[in-house]
């Protein structure tokens, strides 16, 4: 509450209950509804397990957690580019994309024109490419099979996305990570590509995720990206 400038008698409005029952909350380590909990969590933007580790058991997590998958996709290539169009669309605060270089997408007339009205509307784009000079970048371009290739499209798709990168709202950033997944994020949902060893993640499968109260899997994956963006550096001309 600190953090977020929140005083008990704001939270208690927003929640519906006396301000006293608030500081009971606080002081006295007293534990919400439910329904409160779920409440409180979504105004500060925090996870509800988060606030109250011992709020769920095991079993209540898991359950939430498996309500997470959308669908799942046995390769990147077979997820239909009107779904892909509707994913970023349907997006109103915030759009992000965690990859080594991401072609395919940098390619898509109808995502790249999604893009840039998103961010004429406000909502925050958060691009992070591979720094195509890092060793991360050549290993992984060895591990398919391309060699130098792969720092070559992290460059085209760079060139592609220069209208893009002028407009407010968007910010592009290297990073030197050993990529475990590609992470596309519109809002709470999520479409992860996971990275198998020898294999374009083409051909690797696509979990889509959507973060329910409760459920642990999309807020990992939106903390990976947390975690890469605060170490990525800012591409110079930007």
């Amino acid at each position: 509450m600190l953090q977020r400038g929140v005083t008990p008698t704001k939270l208690a409005e927003h929640v519906g209950v006396d301000p006293k029952t608030v500081e009971r909350w606080i002081v006295k380590g007293r534990e919400p509804y439910r329904r409160h909990r779920y409440t409180i969590a979504a105004f500060l933007g925090m996870e509800e397990v988060y606030l109250w580790p011992d709020a769920l058991t095991r079993d209540e997590v898991a359950a939430a957690s498996q309500s997470e998958i959308v669908t799942v996709y046995p390769h990147r290539s077979e997820v239909p580019r009107d779904v892909l169009g509707r994913f970023f669309a349907e997006a109103e605060t915030e759009i992000g994309v965690l990859v080594y270089a991401g072609l395919f997408l940098s390619e898509d007339s109808g995502v790249q024109r999604t893009f840039a009205e998103k961010a004429k509307a406000g909502v925050r784009i958060r691009m992070l490419f591979g720094d195509p000079e890092s060793r991360e970048v050549a290993e992984r371009g060895e591990a398919e099979g391309v060699g130098d290739a792969l720092a070559a499209k992290i460059r085209n798709a760079l060139v592609l996305y220069k209208p893009l990168r002028a407009l407010e709202n968007v910010e592009f950033r290297f990073h030197r990570t050993v990529l475990y997944n590609s992470i596309y994020r519109a809002g709470d949902d999520l479409l992860v590509n996971t990275h198998i060893y020898g294999l374009p993640a083409a051909h690797a499968p696509v979990w889509h995720f959507r973060k329910v109260p409760g459920g642990e899997i999309a807020a990992a994956y939106l903390e990976s990206f947390e975690r890469v963006w605060e170490s990525a550096e800012p591409m110079q001309g930007q």
